[in-house]
């Protein structure tokens, strides 16, 4: 099964330019008409190519096998007539994400939890700030937000120069943003947690070891959900290959994509071993998927 899916719910797309691996700006992407999902990222915490490393994924010419440190960018048509332009996690490799994707805007961050690969990108949005004169909000949890303020001090201090500007907006269970409804659910990740969002019949779950029975129920009835496969050895903190196919069996969405990947895994092999309605994600792969409506909060 071919990694770009096609049906009536989600429609994957793929530049030439991405398949070639050539570095693109494209700053004007038309309107989405629900909810434009990009992958910035699908790498786990060291990336891909590892550094040292010339292991067969690693040295690979699949630019598949090429792996940024995990993130997303989400899109979607404002009340205003605006494309909302909102990053999942400020990953180490944002800056190389945001010239390779053409971000010219970030309106908001919503982070899943403070571990450095999701965070250490935080100081690029400080160019963001620059050019458009406005603080960026952070949606996080109390935890991940205390983390922020401990690891980059400096982006919080109202009399520093030359740093983000940031508002941090404390979340719950569920919250408003930019008018859509987003259910933040909390998984575990090792010894901590992290957050799983849900945003209409989409879902992103990464970096994740369990996905406990309150939480299952509030991940059904997907058109996509993404979920956490690291390798195929078992980690204390995230899936293997073979548990996310256990979640995905469980929580049957229509469509399933593996990110937060490791060099154990080359992305050809993966996805030649995988079920229908499963595939491995990839670095700029985009969907675009419906929003319904009910969705919108405005």
């Amino acid at each position: 099964m071919s990694a770009v899916v096609k049906s009536a719910a989600v429609r994957s797309l793929c530049s030439p330019a991405s398949a070639a691996g050539i570095v693109r700006a494209t700053f004007h992407m038309p309107m989405p008409d629900g909810l434009r999902v990009t992958f910035l990222g699908t790498g786990t915490s060291a990336g891909i190519p590892v550094i040292t490393c010339s292991c067969d994924v690693c040295t690979s010419t699949d630019v598949r096998n090429r792996r940024l440190r995990a993130s997303l960018l989400l899109e979607w048509a404002g009340s205003d007539g605006k494309v909302a332009k909102v990053l999942v996690d400020t990953a180490t490799d944002l800056r190389q994400q945001a010239l390779r994707a053409g971000i010219d805007r970030i309106d908001a961050v919503i982070y899943t939890h403070a571990h450095a690969d999701h965070v250490l990108g935080l100081d690029e949005l400080r160019i963001f700030n620059f050019v458009y004169r406005q603080p960026i909000p952070l949606y996080a949890d109390g935890e991940t937000l205390a983390a922020l303020r401990g690891m980059f001090a400096y982006a919080f201090d109202p009399d520093a120069i030359a740093v983000p500007r940031l508002t941090p907006i404390e979340v719950g269970d569920c919250f408003d943003l930019l008018g859509v409804r987003v259910e933040s659910i909390a998984l575990p990740h090792g010894s901590g947690n992290v957050r799983a969002f849900r945003i209409g019949d989409f879902a992103y779950a990464t970096d994740c070891n369990e996905i406990p029975a309150d939480a299952a129920a509030r991940l059904r009835g997907l058109d996509v959900l993404v979920i956490d496969a690291l390798r195929h050895k078992p980690h204390r903190s995230h899936f293997t290959v073979e548990q996310a196919l256990e979640q995905v069996a469980t929580l049957q969405p229509r469509q399933a994509y593996l990110t937060h990947l490791s060099h154990e895994l080359e992305h050809a092999a993966i996805q030649a071993s995988l079920p229908d309605g499963v595939a491995v994600a990839h670095d700029e792969l985009t969907l675009e998927l419906p929003l319904p409506e009910r969705f919108r909060c405005v």
